[in-house]
């Protein structure tokens, strides 16, 4: 598992915006503790210096995860070394306004989709005071609101982005056609969406569009949330308010078709001298459809792992074998 970590640390950029970052970013939605049973704030500390200490620049974040509990966390742990990291927080889940669409309930508050150009003023206030910083690089919308005009959003992040206090805009969770309207009034630089070996949709919807317009993409859940690090021990219980007790793809079914699945991978991931996880993170990048593979992390260990992947180049056959294991035994997973 040592090959990997030694080699230089994949860099790429973002959009027309010319930020460059590293091809795996740091996301910190399970930081915040919220849907992850609960959150430990030194260990994140922990995980964001390891993080930066490995060559990752791209640390991700947002308001909604733990209802501030993230983004106060990363603006703690990166004090001395805010130059170190390129800061991609968002905006449009909110809880100081009922207006937009109710979107779920969080530790008791109604938390609603809201993207109207007073809120997102707000919002990034709130946002670069949590990070203790004056400048956000990358302000993305965190999921859309269909009752605000694209061009009032757009219009208040053009706005923000000429007083300096955000370098780039972002989209996230957003179909092609949300997209093509952001870009009737400005550069979008970059769009964060699902991608992983189980979940590839973008490729034949989002994707062509971001290729025409040179907006980057971000892939959150890479290991899909967890479930592609490696064989789930069949007896691992799920508790409290994480998410993955109720869902599905962890199923014990879903657990045995996972263990031959890596089975199967065994001969790929030996002689790279890599865990699964970092397979799965390097299959990503190696696909060339996402620019930056994001992958949470809570603790040291996990982050140095992640991080690792950003230097293991994958040959063709490797990400061949990997597809057609993938087509023999995941299925079901999609």
């Amino acid at each position: 598992m040592n090959a990997v970590m030694n080699a230089a640390m994949k860099t790429t950029t973002l959009g027309p915006s010319g930020i460059e970052c590293s091809a795996i970013g740091l996301g910190t939605w399970a930081m915040g503790g919220w849907m992850w049973g609960g959150q430990d704030s030194a260990g994140a500390t922990e995980a964001i210096h390891a993080s930066l200490d490995a060559g990752v620049t791209l640390i991700d974040t947002a308001p909604a995860y733990g209802l501030g509990a993230s983004e106060c966390i990363v603006g703690a742990a990166l004090q001395g070394r805010r130059h170190e990291a390129v800061i991609a927080t968002k905006c449009g889940l909110v809880w100081h306004t009922q207006k937009g669409t109710h979107f779920f309930d969080e530790d008791g508050h109604p938390v609603y989709r809201h993207l109207g150009r007073e809120s997102i003023f707000h919002e990034a206030e709130e946002s670069l005071k949590r990070l203790q910083t004056d400048y956000i690089d990358l302000y993305i919308t965190h999921w859309q609101d269909s009752t605000t005009p694209v061009e009032e959003t757009m219009d208040a992040l053009l706005t923000l982005k000429r007083q300096g206090k955000i370098r780039a805009i972002g989209v996230s969770n957003v179909d092609p056609e949300t997209l093509a309207e952001y870009l009737r009034y400005g550069p979008v630089d970059a769009a964060q969406e699902r991608y992983s070996l189980i979940d590839r949709e973008i490729e034949q919807t989002l994707l062509p569009l971001c290729q025409r317009h040179n907006v980057a993409v971000l892939g959150y859940s890479s290991l899909a949330l967890g479930l592609l690090a490696g064989p789930i021990d069949p007896a691992r219980e799920f508790t409290g308010d994480d998410q993955r007790a109720s869902n599905p793809r962890f199923s014990a079914a879903n657990r045995a078709r996972l263990k031959a699945f890596f089975d199967e991978l065994e001969p790929v991931r030996q002689p790279l001298g890599c865990s699964f996880g970092q397979l799965m993170i390097a299959w990503t990048l190696a696909r060339g459809s996402v620019s930056v593979a994001l992958c949470g992390a809570r603790v040291r260990p996990q982050a140095i792992e992640n991080a690792a992947a950003g230097a293991l180049d994958l040959p063709e056959e490797a990400v061949q074998r990997i597809d057609e294991a993938a087509a023999r035994h995941l299925q079901a997973l999609a």
